[in-house]
């Protein structure tokens, strides 16, 4: 329903709840068109915010920082290829020690997950249609700014050219998908526990 001649003090902008949380206007409009943070709209279209719905999110957002603060490693894959991100999922809880996984399957839900699920390291496809990687990843880099998730961007075409867009746009590194397991653990920082040739699957013989 649409705000009708909304008090000044008790409604925010969009640009205000993002100074007031420290994010991006981009995680504002995240958190709303989720339905995360309750929001009104103007006779004129503007969204706004109650700023007691702010602040009973700010209360919940904190305290969900400090229970990530003891938790174990998080490591979120957007990749659209389904098959794909299961397998890497399940490879990754078999080799790494005290991670927790989620995927994400395109940058609108990747967006969104990285605001709930507050991953410590991202993986991420190259390739994938209406947001690519390169676009995903400047959206977390904006949306997090210093504070960003590690990215490991993944493609099958690791051209000189691909790796160095990606860094640029702001992954911290850029991997083959054909690369072993062991490569992409040691640049995701995480501890080998079993070996595979690539990242296709095959087990090395013990």
């Amino acid at each position: 329903m649409p705000l009708t001649g909304p008090r000044r003090e008790d409604y925010l902008t969009p640009t205000e709840v993002a100074n007031r949380l420290l994010v991006a206007r981009v995680t504002v409009r995240l958190w709303a068109a989720k339905g995360l943070l309750p929001s009104v709209k103007t006779l004129g279209g503007h969204r706004r915010f109650r700023a007691q719905d702010v602040e009973a999110f700010a209360a919940r957002h904190q305290q969900a920082k400090t229970d990530y603060a003891t938790a174990p490693s998080r490591v979120l894959i957007i990749d659209d290829d389904r098959q794909f991100s299961r397998y890497l999922a399940g490879a990754l809880a078999k080799r790494a020690a005290g991670v927790v996984i989620d995927v994400a399957h395109d940058g609108f839900s990747a967006g969104l997950k990285c605001q709930s699920f507050r991953p410590d390291i991202v993986t991420l496809d190259l390739q994938m249609p209406d947001m690519d990687g390169y676009e995903v990843c400047a959206m977390l880099r904006t949306m997090f700014g210093a504070l960003k998730p590690r990215i490991v961007a993944l493609t099958g075409f690791a051209t000189p050219a691909n790796v160095e867009r990606i860094i640029a746009a702001g992954a911290d590194s850029c991997v083959a998908k054909k690369s072993g397991m062991a490569a992409l653990l040691k640049e995701m920082g995480l501890s080998l526990r079993w070996g595979f040739d690539s990242l296709g699957g095959k087990r090395r013989s013990s």
